[in-house]
């Protein structure tokens, strides 16, 4: 298992920004042809099937990315140095999700040759997952279906996130009239938006999930006028919206619209919450084992998905975009034999 631990501190040491994933593509294709396992691209993407493919069982994809984001500015080690520490692997992307990624291509060389699996089994490493680009598995998935579940990896601690929250961000825009602030001039935007902020902030939907909660909305932007004597005539303000099963992205955004006085614009409403049911055979796999299930306030590629997937991964998501950012290598080889382990269960 020494070389999944080695494939992850080259990972390290290679910048892999959202977008600029090509050299890190290399690298995963390196390795799989070094494995004697026949592979796929598309830009960054890279994606493998089992070696006994057949077209009549049910396939199970697992994914993980290979981007990832900008260090934070509090590192105090190198973010591309490797560096280890007994147990500890540090480096940018070592948890997010460079842990998930090479334990389940380790899953996935494990399996790759056995002919009496109940599924067949598709490894995708994909790019472009920290920014919810277009260009990641977005455009995998077409070349694969149809897949009937999905493991994604990122770091769970090797726990069940069966369901995680939508992503919807807005950009909201109150306009008034400009004037001389030094007199009773104009319409300020600005006071508007301070208004509608104040209905979102109170505002609660009325459909609680039992596994993710709350729809959660958060302003987290704001920005208007030009000077101080001059009265703002626009101020635009974004809005972070969590969404869980109950609403679509595209109706939380009607809802949000009818609320408030400002306009409403979202970015993109493709990235809906996702899930399964706790009665999914994995996650009966996972009762049986005494794994803890759990719905995740986070967004991944599972957003992107109609198949019903899961999140679960070695690594722990307090850490992800940390400075300093660390794995266990033990979480990792831990993770991989516990990933085996569940897989051998499955029956779908």
């Amino acid at each position: 298992m020494n070389r999944y631990i080695d494939l992850l501190k080259t990972l390290i040491a290679t910048p892999s920004f959202s977008k600029e994933e090509a050299k890190a593509a290399d690298i995963m294709r390196a390795f799989l042809e070094k494995e004697g396992v026949l592979y796929h691209t598309k830009e960054n993407n890279t994606w493998a099937l089992c070696k006994h493919f057949d077209k009549h069982k049910p396939t199970v994809l697992l994914n993980s990315h290979i981007d990832t984001v900008r260090p934070a500015k509090g590192y105090t080690l190198d973010p591309f140095a490797p560096i280890e520490e007994g147990d500890i692997l540090y480096g940018l992307g070592s948890n997010d999700a460079g842990g998930p990624l090479v334990a389940l291509l380790a899953v996935f060389v494990h399996f790759y040759e056995r002919e009496d699996l109940p599924f067949n089994l598709i490894y995708a490493a994909t790019a472009e997952e920290e920014i919810s680009g277009r260009r990641g598995l977005e455009i995998v998935l077409p070349e694969i279906v149809p897949i009937q579940f999905a493991i994604v990896g990122e770091p769970t601690r090797m726990e069940l996130a069966i369901a995680e929250k939508g992503l919807l961000v807005l950009d909201c825009y109150a306009r008034g009239k400009s004037g001389h602030a030094a007199r009773e001039e104009g319409e300020n935007a600005l006071y508007k938006a301070i208004k509608d902020i104040q209905i979102l902030q109170s505002y609660e939907f009325e459909k609680v999930s039992k596994v993710l909660g709350k729809v959660k909305m958060s302003v987290t932007q704001i920005e208007a006028g030009t000077q101080h004597n001059v009265v703002p005539d626009i101020c635009h303000f974004v809005a972070d919206v969590r969404t869980n099963e109950f609403y679509s992205n595209k109706e939380a955004a009607r809802i949000i619209n009818q609320l408030i006085e400002s306009e409403v614009k979202p970015r993109s409403v493709r990235l809906n919450s996702s899930g399964i049911s706790e009665e999914h055979p994995f996650a009966q796999i996972a009762k049986r084992r005494g794994i803890r299930i759990y719905g995740s306030p986070t967004t991944s590629d599972q957003a992107i998905m109609s198949t019903p997937s899961v999140k679960m991964g070695p690594g722990d998501s307090a850490r992800s975009h940390t400075a300093d950012e660390y794995i266990y290598k033990s979480e990792i080889l831990k993770g991989i034999q516990q990933y085996i382990d569940m897989l051998e269960e499955l029956k779908l």
